[in-house]
């Protein structure tokens, strides 16, 4: 059986494959490159239609890279930078988006640590007196110390210090007895129901071999809802 190859004019065909043969090189056009030089070289600015062809082509090439540079400088370049931005914003608001979604998935676990929160500091606040309970929590104080035999020598409440939501007063205290009453009596101060701080603690020898104990007992209260209007009032008129 034989197989008809085509014959390709200008082409053959070797052990080693395919290639131009001579004729076919010698048929392609030359280019004289003196002659392309003076073509530019006598160009008439005035008469451009009748430029010869290569001339022509490198001006339409320059117009061509021109528009491009103009479209890069006075349009594509502000694009860019917008689609950058936007870009970067798109991160962003995925981000966001994603820790959201965390959010939302635990809802309802943030909402339960919330209640518990709020139930807290409901239990806490209760621990703090009111205007009308701070003479009762004064008088379990001195109560406390009495219980124990101490003999009060100083009882002196100080000036009140306003906090956020609640306020601090201060007690100076100067109490006489043996060191285990003394002892008995911060424990009893710190079992009781209201918060009160013992600070600033000293023992000192006093007449008949008994201590003389110094101290600053601070208790607290909550404030109402008149005197918190009245804060908001003087912060909102210092942030103005």
């Amino acid at each position: 059986m034989k197989l008809n190859v085509p014959k390709f004019s200008g082409l053959s065909l070797s052990g080693k494959g395919h290639g131009l043969n001579r004729a076919a090189l010698s048929e392609l056009p030359k280019m004289d490159f003196a002659a392309i030089v003076d073509e530019f070289r006598y160009l008439d600015s005035r008469d451009i239609g009748n430029w010869p062809r290569y001339p022509r082509i490198a001006a339409l090439l320059a117009l061509l890279l021109a528009l491009l540079l103009a479209g890069w400088w006075f349009d594509w370049s502000t694009q860019l930078e917008e689609l950058g931005s936007k870009q970067k914003q798109e991160i962003s608001l995925k981000e966001e988006f994603l820790n959201k979604k965390k959010q939302s998935v635990n809802l309802e676990e943030y909402r339960k640590q919330l209640a518990e929160i709020d139930r807290s500091f409901g239990s806490l606040l209760k621990q703090l007196p009111n205007k009308e309970g701070m003479e009762s929590l004064l008088i379990d104080i001195n109560q406390a110390g009495l219980g124990r035999g101490l003999q009060f020598e100083l009882f002196k409440p100080g000036n009140e210090t306003i906090k956020d939501f609640y306020a601090e007063l201060p007690i100076q205290l100067r109490v006489t007895g043996s060191y285990h009453d003394l002892g008995q009596f911060a424990g009893d101060v710190a079992k009781l129901s209201r918060i009160v701080t013992l600070s600033e603690l000293s023992l000192s020898a006093g007449q008949g071999g008994v201590l003389n104990l110094d101290a600053v007992a601070t208790t607290y209260r909550y404030l109402d809802s008149e005197e918190m209007a009245r804060i908001k009032a003087a912060k909102g008129k210092g942030g103005k």
